[in-house]
């Protein structure tokens, strides 16, 4: 009975120490310890209970505290519960220690969080990145299109980072500081004579005011020159006037014909008033003779009148033609 009940502790006492050994890394607990840094067993099984996963938390406090930097257990979990990259961040701090940038925990935390990596913003800080941007274009006074490629040599702004404008601004207003420095030149010679004159200028804007960056330096990569763009501007303006022209013409020659229209009609329309007038003269003539205004004598004269006018109408038409048919050749 004594040795069943021995056994039975036994086996009681290795299945805690398992669940103990399988709760809690106690091979993490030792090589905290073995590096100088104190944590207790309960702070581990705490963050057992708080599901931290601990070996995201020890080991870059093991790495900070070798570098010497002053961070607290509590401050790496209330950042990993926050949802930021403590291994990363604590990179960083270091990284910013060997580089003299000061870097306090709490702004890296926050610049973490933001969602920008900290680590790499350090490493620009130390080591300047060039941003090339892509061709940009303008046009000088003289109408001379001119492309322009430029290298911006910019390092990370640790104090603007949380909030700062990104590398697509800064693109963005190099274009625009290249864009108004040829477009006040008066030729495009003047650009390619001096292309400095376009880095002077942009680099004096201040145009990584706003932004995550410190622009060091812009140097023009390349400059070509490109289409006669006041040329072609001219080239569409005249061809626009003509067909303005144009329209204006085809109005004029339709208002014409609307015009030559109206007056045949009038002209029918008068004519037709003739016609009409000349079909009441045999009344009139009747009326006349049945009144006894005139006689038959006299309707005979005015007959033989109007047979006189027309064999004259008729004899000058035949001299006419005549006339045409037997015209001599020049």
């Amino acid at each position: 009975m004594y040795n069943i009940a021995t056994l039975l502790l036994i086996t009681l006492a290795i299945v805690l120490i398992c669940v103990f050994l399988s709760f809690v890394p106690i091979g993490l607990w030792i090589s905290a310890m073995a590096a100088g840094v104190n944590i207790s067993i309960f702070t581990l099984i705490g963050m057992r209970l708080r599901r931290v996963r601990a070996e995201r938390i020890i080991r870059p406090l093991i790495k900070a505290s070798k570098a010497g930097l002053d961070i607290s257990i509590d401050q790496l979990e209330s950042h990993y519960l926050s949802g930021g990259r403590v291994d990363n961040m604590v990179d960083a701090l270091i990284a910013a220690q060997r580089a003299n940038l000061e870097l306090t925990f709490e702004r890296g935390a926050a610049i973490d969080l933001a969602g920008r990596d900290l680590f790499e913003a350090v490493r620009m800080s130390v080591t300047p990145k060039i941003i090339e941007t892509p061709w940009i274009s303008a046009v000088a006074i003289n109408g001379i299109e001119v492309k322009v490629i430029a290298r911006v040599t910019v390092r990370t702004n640790l104090q603007r980072l949380v909030g700062g404008a990104g590398e697509e601004t800064i693109i963005a207003r190099v274009g625009e500081g290249i864009i108004t420095t040829v477009g006040s030149s008066q030729s495009h010679k003047e650009v390619l004579e001096n292309p400095d004159r376009i880095s002077q200028t942009v680099l004096n804007k201040g145009l990584d005011i706003g932004t995550a960056f410190e622009i060091l330096s812009i140097d023009i990569a390349d400059v070509d020159v490109g289409r006669n763009i006041g040329a072609s501007l001219q080239i569409e303006q005249a061809e626009a006037d003509k067909q303005i022209a144009q329209a204006k013409a085809e109005e004029r020659r339709a208002i014409a014909i609307a015009m030559e229209q109206e007056m045949k009609a009038k002209v029918v329309e008068k004519r037709a008033d003739l016609v009409a007038a000349e079909a009441k003269v045999p009344m009139a003539v009747a009326d006349a003779l049945r009144a006894g205004n005139i006689g038959v004598l006299d309707y005979y004269a005015l007959e033989n009148k109007k047979a006189d006018t027309k064999m004259r109408e008729g004899i000058s038409n035949n001299v006419d033609g005549l006339a045409q048919v037997f015209k001599p050749n020049k």
